[in-house]
């Protein structure tokens, strides 16, 4: 019976031993392949039991100053489990080939973001770019729409000055015609009195002196008037003709003026071209360009006296005439290079 219950109190023992005791950790996940967020998740798991294992260190000095055994003994248990999780934990980090692995896969990250970047960077200049060639065409197309509407009014004020002053110079004109038809009838008005006068005296019947001085009197008033009146229409006349011929002067002048305008701009843009092609683009030449010394010694004349003075005195020294043998004349401007004739000399070129 003895041993009956002394087996019976172990088995109760036992049990509640093994009731305190905690459950056995899961097993360890296998290894993962080695990568960014493989790395961080271990990095950060193992952080975790690193600050458990710190925070152990203190109860177990406390348990030894105090001489608690069962509970030093815990304690020690506790941060030797740690501690085998901590190991399993970075098992895969002391793997061979593993760090290797994590710096390729990391470069070929990095490399990828600097791609992603730089073509995102690409399209945002794309953008910028094409943003600014829109806003440039359509700056040209208002500057365009501006010009045509600017020469359209100018043909509208001048067609409408021109029926202005043909309807003026009509009405002149008009005016013209009625004096004349007045004169005509003034001169038909004379030869019908003197034939009514003939064939009165053929009759025996004469006009006193008096009528015939009364009608030729009015008859010179009326010729004064309508001569005084042909004179102003003429002077009139003149005056509108005159202020047509200025206007079409005018418009001669500034037609002249518009295709010398048009010639100074075709003639800028070709030496702007020129010197594009001979010194590079002057909007995106640095100052510190390796081409400024040349740009600089042979434009030195735009901006010395002097230095005009001794390139004409040099270029003089060898005029020729047209005709002559051993010699042409000097050129106009710049002497442009040919176009590459091989692919060799075009990348030279480029």
């Amino acid at each position: 019976e003895e041993e009956a219950v002394q087996r019976q109190q172990d088995e109760l023992w036992l049990s509640q031993f093994l009731g305190r005791r905690r459950p056995a950790p899961p097993p360890p996940p296998p290894p993962a392949a080695a990568s960014p967020s493989s790395a961080r998740a271990v990095a950060v798991a193992a952080l975790g039991r690193v600050a458990r294992l710190t925070a152990l260190c203190p109860a177990l000095r406390r348990s030894e100053d105090e001489g608690d055994e069962p509970g030093w003994a815990r304690t020690r248990e506790e941060a030797e489990a740690a501690l085998r999780e901590l190991r399993e934990v970075v098992r895969p980090l002391r793997e061979p080939g593993y760090g290797e692995a994590l710096r390729r896969k990391a470069e070929r990250a990095r490399k990828r973001r600097l791609r992603l970047q730089r073509r995102k960077h690409e399209a945002r200049a794309a953008k910028e770019e094409e943003v600014a060639r829109a806003a440039e065409r359509e700056a040209k197309i208002d500057q365009w729409r501006a010009k045509c509407i600017q020469e359209v009014e100018e043909k509208n004020r001048e067609r409408e000055l021109k029926a202005a002053a043909d309807s003026v110079l009509s009405e002149v004109r008009k005016k013209q015609a009625d004096t004349k038809r007045m004169m005509d009838v003034l001169r038909g008005l004379e030869k019908l009195r003197k034939l009514r006068k003939e064939a009165a005296a053929r009759k025996g019947v004469c006009p006193p002196p008096s009528a015939d001085e009364a009608f030729e009197n009015q008859v010179e008033s009326l010729k004064t008037l309508l001569k005084t009146r042909t004179e102003l229409y003429e002077a009139e006349e003149r005056a509108l003709r005159v202020m047509l011929e200025g206007e079409q002067e005018e418009e001669r002048k500034r037609e002249m003026e518009k295709k010398q305008k048009k010639e100074r701009e075709k003639l800028l843009q070709q030496k702007l071209e020129m010197d594009s092609k001979l010194f590079g683009d002057p909007a995106e030449f640095p100052l510190a360009h390796l081409l400024q010394p040349f740009r600089d010694y042979y434009l030195q004349a735009e901006h010395s006296v002097a230095a005009l003075i001794q390139i004409r005195h040099e270029w003089d020294q060898y005029l020729v005439p047209a005709d002559h043998p051993e010699g042409s004349c000097i050129p106009p401007g710049w002497v442009l290079p040919s176009l590459p004739t091989n692919d060799t000399w075009a990348t030279a070129v480029r």
